[in-house]
């Protein structure tokens, strides 16, 4: 049993150990499937906090030859796979945290040579009748030498494999170096059996050096088959409420929301730590990431902010992921930035629609904090502020609902373009940001015509609540604006409900520089 060759089953060992325990065992039966096939490179990137590296360990404890993990998985979802006694202790692994060799950036210089003395210094240990392999020698072609005399393959297991990537964000030279490293290591390599690498950024696109795309990616915009993996699904997540007492639908609001594929998936460490304590917070401060966000956000791309604050008032963004370069400093569009985000955790991708949304309240926390100092030009006080928007709705007092709006147009006025379409969707969004906590996600219907924004909002089963349809017009009638709902037939939008429903006009003068506001009844 090494550090790095055939390690040991102990990391394992210690998850199980546990006091939460999700069994995600049947990814083993998908590498198993790719096991000295083509196809048997596998990436899988998710954000910190979802499982990669226990999968890591799970992965390294069900091959390694340098234990006996049979106990381990007895009972285990991987045990039905038909292949599961066939591979089970019964392959060389090389196991590498790439983080571990990059401490910190003075190790930039060196940490391939690092890696490599390391890992070869224990193949003389393991082969030691192979006596033309020494210490210095480059790695592949030690693999490819024991390969030869001995016949065996081996199975690679690369945790944190982006760190590079992270560490070394304007380095480009140390990329292009690592990069060649790994294509050296893997691409057309006879000894290779299976290469299972994890990491938060999917494999960097880089001209030529994409060239390590023999790699099958597994992403937050991609999760494929194994989507279930990493994270935890619903039904896991109340079972654990039922054993701990914590209730559902409070536990769906903070945590639910990440989108991959037809599976909603919760981050396991804020159900975990959630189990543990009982309190409803946001477990991100403090993570590497969490700085991330300020600094994304706030770069100047023309519809960023929008795109932001239309997120921050539950609402959603189309995006292009296509260019994104799967790094953290090749930006050209906002696109560009939202895709990182959904990487990083702080997004969700609905891949059926190419929209991204800010998945949970967790979240959302992590974006309000993000906005309260510099470049946003009022819009945390503009939020602040929809509490009382959303009570004055209700009491259906237009006058003071048109107040609030003329103080969230002014604290927001350098930030959005108040005669865009998207930007009065925006406004919409924005004032009734306290809708959340008594409504559905709202439904957005696209501009008709210049200067319309309309949203709907649908109550919750447990809040006893009017739907609310809103209509945001620049340089008309507040009447006109509730005549235009009407001749919508905005009763489609709620069909099958029955119950109350508050028509909303909200017009701005612009020669007035006020706004107007008229609030109807209206029965289904």
């Amino acid at each position: 049993m090494g550090i790095y060759v055939n390690p040991g089953n102990t990391a394992f060992q210690k998850a199980l150990n546990g006091d939460i325990y999700i069994d995600k065992t049947e990814l083993i039966a998908y590498t198993n499937r790719r096991i000295d096939k083509t196809d048997c490179f596998i990436c899988v990137s998710r954000p910190r906090r979802f499982g990669k590296s226990m999968a890591a360990d799970m992965i390294c404890a069900y091959y390694s030859r340098g234990c006996d993990s049979a106990r381990l998985f007895r009972g285990r979802k991987a045990e039905v796979d038909e292949a599961f006694a066939e591979h089970l202790n019964k392959h060389h692994v090389i196991r590498l945290d790439i983080q571990k060799f990059l401490e910190s950036e003075r190790d930039l210089d060196t940490f391939i040579v690092e890696i490599e003395k390391a890992v070869v210094g224990e193949l003389t240990e393991t082969y030691p009748e192979c006596r033309d392999i020494h210490i210095g020698d480059r790695l592949k072609f030690v693999l490819e030498r024991l390969f030869v005399q001995t016949g065996q393959g081996f199975v690679f297991v690369v945790d944190e494999w982006d760190c590079v990537f992270r560490v070394a964000r304007d380095r480009k030279e140390i990329q292009k170096d690592y990069l060649d490293f790994l294509r050296g290591l893997f691409k057309g390599s006879s000894y290779v059996e299976l290469a299972y690498m994890t990491g938060i950024l999917p494999i960097k696109k880089y001209g030529e050096h994409s060239a390590i795309n023999i790699f099958r990616e597994f992403s937050m915009l991609n999760p494929g088959r194994i989507a279930t993996c990493f994270g935890f699904t619903e039904d896991e997540v109340k079972g654990l409420c039922e054993k701990y007492g914590v209730d559902y639908g409070e536990t769906q609001k903070w945590y639910d929301g990440y989108q991959l594929g037809a599976f909603h998936i919760y981050n396991p460490q804020a159900v975990t730590e959630l189990m543990d304590s009982g309190e409803f917070q946001s477990y991100w401060t403090g993570t590497e990431t969490y700085e991330a966000l300020k600094i994304y956000i706030d770069r100047n791309f023309d519809g960023l902010k929008e795109a932001v604050s239309m997120m921050l008032g539950n609402g959603r963004c189309k995006i292009d992921p296509s260019t994104f370069q799967n790094d953290m400093t090749t930006f050209k569009t906002k696109d560009d930035i939202l895709t990182l985000l959904v990487h990083l955790g702080y997004l969700t991708f609905d891949k059926e629609n190419s929209e991204v949304f800010i998945p949970n309240q967790e979240v959302s926390l992590e974006f309000l904090r993000a906005v309260k100092t510099g470049g946003w030009d009022g819009l945390a006080q503009a939020l602040s502020r929809s509490e009382n928007i959303l009570l004055n709705t209700w009491k259906m007092d237009g006058e003071a609902v048109a107040e609030v709006m003329s103080v969230i147009h002014n604290e927001t006025a350098s930030l959005l373009k108040y005669n865009d379409e998207n930007s009065l969707t925006c406004t919409v969004l924005m004032a009734y940001y306290g809708a959340k906590a008594y409504y559905m996600n709202p439904i957005m219907e696209l501009p008709s015509g210049k200067g319309f924004a309309d949203v709907v909002y649908l109550p919750r089963r447990d809040a006893d609540k009017p739907a609310l349809v809103v209509e945001l017009k620049w340089n008309k009638s507040a009447k006109g604006a509730i005549e235009q709902i009407k001749e919508k037939q905005y009763a489609a939008w709620v069909e099958g409900y029955v119950g109350e429903i508050l028509l909303v006009g909200i017009v701005y003068d612009k020669k007035r520089k006020k706004h107007d506001c008229v609030i109807e009844k209206y029965y289904v």
